[in-house]
Formats: C-alpha cells, structure tokens, sequence
C-alpha cells in the first residue's frame, strides 16, 4: 500500500496558496451543509509514522474548518480512567454526532501497531485486534458515521531526516528517544503495518495512504481528501437499508425458550428470607473484597412489563455499598443520544474496575420495542444481534462479568398486577397507557424475546431466564445468578 507514497510528491508554495484559499473554501460550505442536514456524523482519524505530521495536519485542519462544529481529541496512552475499561471505550465516548466532525490524533489502531513494533504480541492477536476494528468500523458505518482514515507516511531516509530536524526544536527531544527506538524497527513495524492496513481497508472505511514528505503536499492531499469524501456524501441521493433474509417463519407455531419455563414455582416467604439474606451476604463479600477491584459486574433486568425489576433491583442494592455501584433505568434516547450510534449511550456508562452497573432496560431496546415498534429498520435490528455480542465479548474480555435477566410472568399474571397497579395509589405512577399498548402486543413480543435469546445468549454472556410468577422466588434466583457468576470471576 507505500508503493506510490515512496514516490516524490512535491508541491509548489504558489500553486500550494491558490490551491488553499480554494479547498478553506470548499472545506467551510460542505461543513456548513453537514451541520444543517445532520445526517450524519465525520470521524476523521490523523494516524501514521512518527514525524509525518499528525500533529501539523490537525493544526491546519483546526485553521480551515469552523472549530464550533468540530470536536478534536488526542490519544497517546490511555488515562487511568480509560486504562480501567475496555480498549475501545475512550474512542466511543468521544464520538462525533450527527452534523458534527470528530478529528482523532491517534486511534484504535495505535496500541495495535506501535505496540507489537517495540513490544509484543503475534500474529494472532493482531489479526483479531484487527477483525475487532473492522467490526467496529462496520457498525460506525451503519450508524450514519462517515470514516475517513489517513494514514500519513514517510520513507525510511526521510523519516530519519525529519526526526533529526524535530529534534533540534525547543522542546523537540521529549519524545524522540521514544521514536527512534520505532525509527529502528522500521522494516518490521512497515512489514506489520503494511498487512495492517490492508486487512483493514474495507468498503465501508478504506484507507488513504498519505505521501508526507513535502508538507504542503500533505496538507492539501488531507484536505481534499476529506472533502471528496463529504461531498459525496451530502450529495448522493438517499440510499434505503436491504435487511437480509428474513428470520421468522410468521405461519409456523414457533416454541421459544420462554415456554419451557415453569411459572409455578414458588418460594414460602420464611425460606424467601432466610434465602434472601444468604445470597445478599455472598453478594457483599463478593463485591467487598479485595478482588473484586480487578474486575466489574455489569446486570441488566429486561423482561415483561410489571415482571417484578424494580424490586429485584432493589434486593440486589441492598446487598452492595452504594459508592460502588450506579442503577441506570433507560427510556427513550434523548435528542442528544439519537444523534450518535445507539450503542453509545451504554458504553459511556460502562464502569471501571471494582464496580457496578445495573441496567433496567438495555440495549436490548433496539432488538425489541425498536424492532416492534419500527422505530429503526429491519436491516438495523438484524445487524444488532451480532453488534450486542461484539458489544459484549469486549465487555468480558476487559474483565467486566457481565449477567442478563429475562424476568417472565404469564399473561393473566401481568393483567392482575397491572389492575393492582391501577386501584393502588402508591403503585399508579407504575402503570401507564404504554404499558397496555405493550400488552396488546404480547405475541409479537414473544417471538421477539426468543429470537433476542437464541441470538445473544452467548459463552461469556449467556441470558438467564426468571420464572417472576412468584417474585419471591425470582428474587433469590436473581441474587444467586449474581453471586454465583462473581464468585466464578473471582
């Protein structure tokens, strides 16, 4: 992919000035109308050698765009609050929004690269840090996230030259020793970068090689670059989302594993104390313990409406030190969060070692009352499955202990409980006119659970299903589960 890029590129500072004056041009009116249509979001990530510029070209671009409209953000090594999550938690919480432009000095592909260059790491870990990206990429892509990835490059000589030059500048030996130590490794980490690169040029987010020897030559490669690209984009006609096959066979009486659960159980309410307060023990050593700082728990409660989540979640709290754990209860996305990829919204609140999250609702919405209610397209729900698990895998591999809790009732059981929730005035703020609306659509949220179940129960995060007839009897199952999956981690 540097076979060009090793040529000489060099540019005039006569042709380079008129070529400026027109692309700061172009570059303000294609920001404005990104800014005003808001249909999607620019990330544009600023990588490459040691030397080739990232830090001139943000400059520059910082100069030529209007910087109320663009959020820009440096990644060297991650801060202890970033070090405390998953890898890519920190590019996620920095996302651009829609009609926004997000410029990354650094990326997701830094600790990948210059890492296994002066550390390592083989081949392996490489190709499925990369698979990651790519998955990554794909759903930002999905999500109405324009990726433009430069790669800014310089030969060996050339390299040599402009770190010497760097250097001599005041302040310039601070990193340099860090940089030469990569300048001499630099066949192998071209070598490893080049198969980089080229097992992360996709069609949805394809690598520009940029040739940096000559800055100005740089400069306006970048700055067309970016340009083309957006201009494209706001002026290509709408293109509608293909879902893929469909995965429901509508005329078929389909079985789920809902309707293998036994709703009938029951628990007396002396052995639902006795229960209760053992597993609320374990819970709390668990969560006390010295151990328990090296990883997290993350809970959701999904399940049907008046199920019983608010007061599980109750149970589970009262067994934790309340500086150690947040309750998330999630409703619609806000104005704000619409205008990022919905996954965003979740990995923000991610704890970070030796803490607790507890989710009522999840991202889960996207697979059900989305998918229901045609609040996103078919393409985007079906993609999902495959998003959660991504989602989740990077979860667990972080060293978060992840638990998910369908909470099932039977029908009858929730039409009793919602007319207790109406005569009962403490309870009414419990029951509104969505829930009803919910509950006329029971069958095809059936198959929507069941679908969501198969899909998403996975090794590292599998699904636990409650039998919340009884909500004495789900409470412990509840606290057990919890428990029992601490414990395992720890």
């Amino acid at each position: 992919m540097f076979e060009s890029a090793e040529q000489v590129h060099k540019i005039d500072k006569s042709t380079y000035k008129v070529e400026e004056a027109k692309l700061r041009e172009a570059l303000l009116d294609a920001q404005f109308d990104l800014a005003e249509a808001k249909s999607f979001a620019v990330l544009i990530l600023l990588t490459g050698l040691d030397g080739a510029g990232k830090s001139e070209a943000l400059a520059k671009l910082t100069e030529w765009f209007d910087p109320r409209h663009v959020h820009t953000e440096v990644f060297d090594q991650p801060s202890e609050a970033a070090a405390a999550r998953p890898a890519l938690w920190r590019f996620w919480v920095n996302l651009p929004a829609k009609g926004r432009i997000g410029i990354f000095l650094g990326s997701w592909y830094a600790d990948a690269f210059v890492g296994r260059v002066i550390g390592s790491g083989d081949d392996a870990e490489l190709e499925s840090d990369l698979s990651k990206f790519n998955r990554f990429e794909t759903m930002l892509a999905a999500e109405n996230v324009l990726i433009i990835k430069l790669w800014l490059h310089l030969s060996r000589s050339d390299q040599k030259q402009r770190l010497a030059e760097i250097a001599k500048m005041p302040g310039g030996g601070r990193h340099i020793v860090e940089y030469r130590r990569i300048h001499r490794h630099y066949k192998r980490a071209m070598a490893m970068i080049h198969k980089g690169l080229r097992l992360t040029s996709t069609g949805v987010a394809p690598w520009v090689v940029v040739p940096s020897a000559d800055r100005e030559y740089r400069d306006l490669m970048i700055g067309q670059t970016i340009l083309a690209a957006m201009r494209k984009r706001l002026d290509a006609a709408p293109v509608g989302k293909v879902a893929a096959a469909p995965v429901i066979v509508a005329s078929m009486d389909r079985k789920t594993a809902l309707d293998a659960l036994d709703l009938d159980r029951r628990l007396e309410r002396d052995v639902y104390k006795k229960e209760l307060a053992q597993q609320q023990q374990r819970l709390a050593e668990f969560t006390d313990s010295k151990a328990f700082r090296k990883i997290a728990l993350v809970a959701t409660f999904e399940g049907n409406d008046a199920a019983g989540k608010g007061g599980s979640i109750r149970r589970v709290t009262q067994a934790m030190d309340p500086r150690r754990f947040k309750v998330h209860s999630v409703a619609a996305p806000s104005d704000d969060e619409r205008a990022k990829p919905y996954l965003w919204r979740f990995w923000r609140l991610i704890p970070r070692r030796g803490n607790v999250a507890i989710f009522d609702r999840t991202w889960y919405g996207r697979v059900l009352v989305e998918r229901i209610e045609g609040f996103c397209s078919e393409a985007d729900w079906l993609r999902a499955y495959a998003e959660i698990n991504d989602f989740e895998a990077q979860l667990t591999a972080a060293g978060i202990v992840v638990v998910k809790f369908w909470l099932a009732t039977s029908k009858d059981e929730q039409l009793r409980r919602f007319q207790d929730r109406e005569k009962t005035a403490y309870k009414r703020y419990k029951i509104t006119d969505e829930d009803w609306r919910n509950r006329d659509k029971w069958d095809d949220y059936a198959v929507a659970v069941g679908d969501m179940i198969d899909r998403t129960s996975s090794e590292h995060a599998p699904w636990t299903l409650v039998e919340s007839e009884d909500k004495l009897y789900g409470r412990v199952k509840i606290l057990r589960t919890i428990a029992d999956r601490v414990a395992a981690a720890l």
